[in-house]
């Protein structure tokens, strides 16, 4: 049963992605909010086209704060392409492949379009549930 685990059973497709242009304080009003590690960066087509981290986020707020600049949007501090996946990825597979420095929310497209997130904390929540039996109950996927 745990072979058949798609990206799409346990991705999280309530959140809203982070728009091009947004500025930083939108984007970290974000993450806080949703508690997640990062998000997905989408243009008006929902095609993801980064992904901004909240170390990504530190990193930008100390520069603009200690050196005065002007208000950095997420089009400064985001990653360009970032790791998707698809919604059909087994998440055995995905879980395999985490690892040390990989990401901890992956953003799940389909035919080009943002379709939810797949982050660490639901991984470990599904397999808790299917192969250890422990029951969690229905975990939104945030880190």
């Amino acid at each position: 049963m745990m072979r058949s685990l798609k990206a799409s059973d346990i991705m999280w497709n309530h959140i809203e992605p982070v728009r091009l242009g947004a500025p930083l304080p939108v984007v970290v009003k974000h993450l806080l909010q949703n508690h997640v590690t990062g998000l997905p960066v989408v243009d008006k087509d929902r095609k993801v086209v980064g992904f901004v981290s909240e170390q990504d986020c530190i990193h930008a707020l100390l520069v603009s704060n200690y050196h005065g600049e002007g208000e950095p949007s997420v089009d400064d501090v985001m990653k360009r392409e970032p790791v998707t996946i698809s919604p059909e990825m087994s998440v055995v597979d995905l879980a395999q492949n985490l690892g040390h420095g990989k990401p901890k929310v992956y953003p799940v497209e389909d035919h080009g379009r943002l379709v939810g997130i797949v982050t660490r904390t639901s991984i470990l929540a599904e397999l808790a549930r299917v192969g250890a039996g422990i029951d969690v109950g229905r975990f939104a996927g945030a880190d």
